[in-house]
């Protein structure tokens, strides 16, 4: 496991990182700060304007919102054709359908934040083997790929979620655990992250069942976790892997009366759980900034087409806030690359994010 410098809540923003000393662009109006941001990779720089599209895993929610405004300041910023598609349910299939026809179209690169990595795997390798730059993220085991960046060590990550429920808990009782899907990489890392933590630090809490699958939907959350509390009516925790489960646990918890009985934590969005923070039914949530891993992923598929490979490397700065010292943890896969970009989110700080 990745040894991860600890960086206070409040302090993300002020991360310098190690830069490569190359000259740096003004920030264009938009989400991400990018002050910071070498402006080598601008189409004007670079000589050719490429065309990369961002496929996530479903469009139409907060999540995705927020990545698609990094995605489009991205275009504002560099010059380049740079977009964001997905499926308007969280779908395996329809996913590696929009991957098929971006394949036809002939774009230059493709940014994936893959539903089902096995999934993705094969219309992947059909695009790398057309040429076309892949950059993945949330997908540390994905194959088919040119790069995979991640926001920081997944098991870290889980474990910070587990430490704080492991807290509201008392450090025992039963709790339960959501995926978006048993085959998202990324999150299942997190719950393994979680539970190991639990393991080791509270040994009195148990998980009562198997992973919930809800397919990154806050209705579907929300039902399975009121079939989980009907199965389990002593239920005490819930660790949620994707962000609607933020959703689904603060209006489960606040409709039955349960603050203080049956406790949240896990990733969310301000957007989506401030009502349930700020009225106390849940008191934690964990997230990155969407909008800046779309902007990362993008920098790092022009870098890839522009020739810049031998920069992608250990201590690589983007210039963003949590991707300014980019660390290559597993030896087999110089490819695959961690930032250090979450945060910790309560009643206290969540004035401080607007999305």
């Amino acid at each position: 496991m990745l040894k991860r410098r600890h960086f206070g809540t409040l302090s993300l923003a002020a991360l310098s990182g190690l830069g490569l000393g190359m000259p740096r662009a003004r920030a264009a109006s938009g989400p991400v700060d990018t002050t910071k941001v070498a402006k080598d990779i601008t189409a004007k720089a670079v000589g050719k304007k490429f065309s990369m599209a961002t496929v996530v895993k479903v469009d139409g929610i907060a999540w995705f919102d927020r990545m698609r405004e990094g995605v489009k300041q991205f275009k504002d910023d560099t010059g380049h054709d740079t977009w964001m598609v997905g499926p308007s349910q969280a779908d395996a299939a329809a996913q590696v359908q929009i991957v098929e026809s971006l394949i036809a179209q002939g774009v230059d690169a493709i940014c994936i934040v893959p539903f089902s990595v096995e999934a993705v795997e094969p219309v992947l390798k059909k695009a790398r083997a057309r040429g076309i730059v892949v950059i993945s993220h949330e997908a540390s085991n994905l194959m088919n790929t040119d790069y995979d960046v991640e926001a920081f060590d997944n098991r870290a990550y889980g474990a910070k979620l587990m430490e704080v429920l492991g807290g509201q808990m008392g450090g025992e009782g039963g709790y339960i655990c959501t995926v978006g899907s048993l085959t998202s990489q990324s999150q299942n890392e997190w719950i393994d992250g979680g539970i190991a933590y639990q393991k080791q630090h509270f040994p009195k809490m148990f998980e009562v069942t198997k992973r919930i699958e809800t397919y990154d939907d806050a209705n579907t959350d929300y039902n399975k976790l009121k079939e989980a509390l009907t199965a389990y009516p002593d239920l005490k925790g819930i660790l949620g892997g994707p962000m609607p489960t933020s959703a689904g646990a603060g209006r489960l918890i606040a409709e039955r009366g349960l603050a203080g009985k049956l406790f949240f934590s896990g990733t969310g969005l301000v957007s989506v759980a401030g009502q349930y923070l700020k009225n106390g039914d849940i008191s934690y949530i964990q997230f990155w900034d969407p909008a800046v891993a779309g902007y990362a992923m993008n920098i790092l598929a022009v870098m890839a087409l522009a020739k810049q490979r031998a920069e992608i490397k250990a201590g690589l700065d983007l210039g963003l806030t949590g991707y300014t010292n980019l660390t290559t943890p597993n030896a087999a896969r110089p490819n695959l690359l961690y930032g250090a970009g979450w945060v910790g989110v309560t009643k206290d700080n969540m004035n401080q994010y607007n999305f």
